[in-house]
């Protein structure tokens, strides 16, 4: 009797639950993606590991979405965070192992990258200077290529990685040291 009424309340159950059509289905129209150093994934012990949200132009330009002079994001949805597996150097600045926001402000031929110690962060919109943890001024280079999707990927260097991050016609390179 027991397994007949089970039956019963898990069909209704299933009867009553409401249906996902994959019409309904929303899918993020900015992915969230990673990049991680070193690259390969036969690597397990990561030094650096970047998680972001990959917008797309789809026509706009990045001087409208990234504007000069504002902290932005780098890219969409919820702000960067980088984690570090150890202790690590942003440029010259020593950064301990942890996790943190990272955002940048465009300001021209550079930007600033900075490493914050807020987490769980919504965009830019909650920035606070006063929990900076490091930050470095690096040059964008403009390309005639440009690329629909923010993106970034990092490059072995010596004593350490470089991340370099793309979108539009612009390019910049981070740089991360042991």
């Amino acid at each position: 009797m027991k397994n007949v009424l089970m039956t019963a309340m898990v069909a209704l159950a299933f009867v009553a639950a409401p249906s996902l059509n994959a019409q309904d289905f929303k899918v993020d129209k900015s992915p969230m993606d990673q990049a991680a150093f070193p690259t390969s994934y036969k690597e397990a012990n990561k030094d650096i590991k970047v998680t972001y949200s990959r917008p797309q132009l789809k026509g706009r330009e990045l001087s409208k979405l990234a504007p000069e002079g504002k902290v932005w994001r780098l890219g969409a949805n919820e702000a960067v965070e980088v984690t570090l597996y150890k202790d690590m150097k942003l440029g010259t600045t020593p950064v301990k192992a942890g996790t943190y926001t990272m955002y940048a402000m465009p300001n021209g031929k550079e930007w600033t990258v900075i490493l914050s110690s807020d987490l769980n962060v919504w965009g830019s919109y909650f920035y606070k200077p006063e929990n900076d943890v490091a930050r470095i001024t690096v040059p964008v280079t403009m390309e005639d290529e440009s690329i629909e999707y923010f993106g970034m990927e990092f490059t072995p260097e010596d004593k350490g990685a470089h991340l370099h991050m793309a979108w539009g016609n612009a390019r910049v390179e981070v740089p991360f040291y042991n």
